[in-house]
């Protein structure tokens, strides 16, 4: 006969999956500073098209297509999308 355990029992909190539980936790996170290339944007040529925001996979553009340095990495995906080479990349000297 087997004895049941007199362990006490714990509830676990996990989260199911990859659930965020805690949304915009992120921007306590500045991850800009491992960058090595900026994004600079000529206002001249910036006709607001909204690719730089809308592919930008860190949110670093602003809704009025400012760059927040803090969050750019550098990737230059910014650049690549936009249609009218407003934003060029360049040595970022911190």
């Amino acid at each position: 006969m087997v004895k049941k355990s007199k362990l006490k029992k714990t509830k676990l909190a996990f989260n199911v999956g990859a659930t965020i539980t805690d949304p915009g936790n992120s921007i306590n996170n500045k991850t800009g500073s491992w960058r090595t290339l900026k994004p600079v944007k000529n206002p001249k040529k910036c006709t607001n098209c909204s690719f730089c925001w809308m592919f930008c996979p860190d949110m670093a553009v602003t809704e009025k297509f400012e760059i927040i340095y803090d969050y750019c990495k550098g990737c230059g995906i910014c650049a690549r999308a936009c249609p009218f080479g407003a934003i060029h990349m360049e040595k970022d000297d911190k």
